[in-house]
């Protein structure tokens, strides 16, 4: 198997998740005692956190680039960052590093793509819904989706719930009823899909309470870095990445 890296930390609930659907997956294709090779960075979320509400995306590169050359000395050979959000500065981090990294929109476009979703609402921060350089950009561009965001209220809504709730590991049956109330919105303007884009919206929200199908970018990510590592043991295994 080839060893990934990990850059987590943003927050580590959604981590977490990542650290076990990453051994999960490896032990579910290889059986026995199996499990996945990583190298994790998990940086301190809070001075992150401030760079992006300063807009200081260029101080936050350069933490997530020395973290990601860390991880290449520690023996990693590819990368995986482990948030929506900071794929903003994806580019910077792979360049400064030297690595290839799986991006998150590659792997939830492909996803999208073998589904036959052609329209799609995608939840994440404000960042990630406003900006199109994180990655409604590469979605659309990359991948040919229409897709779509709530309007400026509900998108503050979901930034909210996600830093002062989900970073926090706070689960709140009235956050959840109001997030499945924005996706209900979302399905009657035209959306044929969710596309939960923060990798903490999963705790929330499933296909169990969604008006929509869902497209969970954390499990998607995941299951495009596991055929990474099981590439070259089982031939043809290697998808979601163009990285």
């Amino acid at each position: 198997m080839r060893t990934l890296g990990v850059l987590g930390g943003m927050s580590w609930e959604s981590t977490a998740v990542y650290y076990r659907l990453l051994n999960q997956g490896v032990a579910q294709r290889l059986g026995g005692l199996h499990s996945a090779p990583l190298v994790l960075h998990n940086v301190d979320f809070a001075p992150l956190a401030a760079m992006q509400a300063a807009g200081d995306w260029d101080g936050a590169a350069a933490v997530l680039a020395a973290a990601a050359r860390g991880l290449r000395q520690a023996g990693a050979s590819a990368l995986v960052l482990a948030t929506n959000t900071m794929h903003k500065v994806a580019d910077r981090i792979e360049a400064a590093s030297g690595l290839p990294l799986l991006h998150i929109a590659d792997a939830t476009g492909a996803a999208l793509r073998a589904a036959g979703v052609r329209r799609a609402a995608l939840l994440g921060t404000r960042f990630t819904m406003e900006d199109d350089g994180i990655v409604l950009q590469r979605l659309r561009r990359r991948h040919g989706l229409a897709v779509d965001v709530p309007p400026a209220a509900d998108r503050e809504v979901m930034h909210r719930v996600i830093y002062e709730e989900l970073c926090r590991g706070v689960v709140s049956p009235s956050s959840r009823a109001a997030v499945v109330s924005m996706i209900e919105r979302l399905r009657a303007a035209g959306a044929e899909a969710v596309i939960l884009g923060c990798t903490e919206i999963g705790l929330l929200v499933d296909a169990a309470c969604s008006p929509l199908p869902v497209f969970d970018t954390t499990a998607l990510h995941a299951a495009a870095a596991v055929d990474w590592m099981l590439a070259e043991l089982e031939p043809g295994a290697e998808s979601g990445s163009d990285a």
